[in-house]
């Protein structure tokens, strides 16, 4: 199981992320404007840089929601490859069966 502050800061991020996406969205779309001045976009850069570091979406990361594991998660799961294996085995994921050829 991943450290409690690991998961927590993650969690904390999300919280940013969601916080700010509006806001991060409408400048991103004057920035991206070809048809505005200049000067406007150049200001949206820099209301866009002020704006808290862990809002950004790429600094997420996704984990296990069962360990916390940051590596080898399934993202149509949201789950761990280890956790992931053992509740397939038990059949508690409709659809998903043991492979076999």
């Amino acid at each position: 199981m991943a450290k409690l502050s690991l998961i927590n800061r993650e969690k904390k991020r999300q919280a940013l992320v969601r916080k700010f996406a509006e806001k991060r969205k409408k400048l991103m779309s004057i920035i991206h404007d070809s048809g505005l001045a200049e000067e406007e976009r150049y200001e949206a850069r820099l209301a866009l840089q002020l704006l808290p570091r862990n809002s950004s979406p790429t600094r997420l990361r996704s984990r296990c929601e069962l360990t916390g594991r940051p590596r080898g998660t399934y993202k149509l799961f949201g789950l761990g490859r280890s956790k992931l294996r053992e509740i397939a085995f038990k059949g508690e994921i409709p659809g998903v069966t043991k492979a076999s050829w």
